[in-house]
């Protein structure tokens, strides 16, 4: 079963917006009275950007974005969805699990260290969370495209 025909769709659309909320969140980061967002107890963006946590060795955790989401982009073309070497597909995976590995640190730090939620770093959090899912639902198929039925049928294709 080849990946459906909206997952390289939504998967690129994720990447395009979280690209974009990247770059705005870089710029906030060395430009803070241009970030746009709520701030109340719960809610205060500029605390969550211009913490001690919004840097990783020194570089902006929103950087680091860019450097998730430009080959994202890459990997998530319809194009790349229908390669035949299987070390895309991998790629994508392994990218996507990285990406989720960030985001589980960064959620941790904003609740328990920060003690403040960033509107705008959420939601670049949510549409990494949704990229891992996408990618990883059609994850079995593009992993074993050489997989052949124990019925005799043939080997499942990744064409979609």
């Amino acid at each position: 079963m080849p990946a459906l025909r909206w997952q390289p769709i939504a998967s690129l659309l994720l990447s395009i917006y979280g690209l974009g909320a990247s770059i705005y969140l870089t710029i906030t980061h060395f430009q803070p009275k241009a970030l746009a967002c709520v701030s109340n107890a719960t809610f205060n963006c500029e605390k969550v950007t211009q913490s001690p946590q919004s840097e990783i060795f020194g570089i902006p955790v929103a950087f680091l974005g860019l450097f998730f989401f430009v080959p994202m982009i890459l990997l998530c073309l319809p194009v790349a969805w229908r390669a035949a070497d299987r070390r895309v597909h991998l790629a994508r995976l392994a990218l996507s699990v990285t990406g989720v590995g960030m985001i589980i640190y960064l959620i941790s730090a904003e609740l328990f260290i920060i003690k403040a939620i960033c509107i705008w770093c959420s939601s670049v959090h949510v549409a990494t969370l949704l990229l891992f899912i996408i990618i990883a639902t059609a994850s079995p198929i593009v992993l074993a495209p050489d997989y052949e039925a124990t019925d005799g049928s043939p080997a499942v294709s990744v064409e979609t």
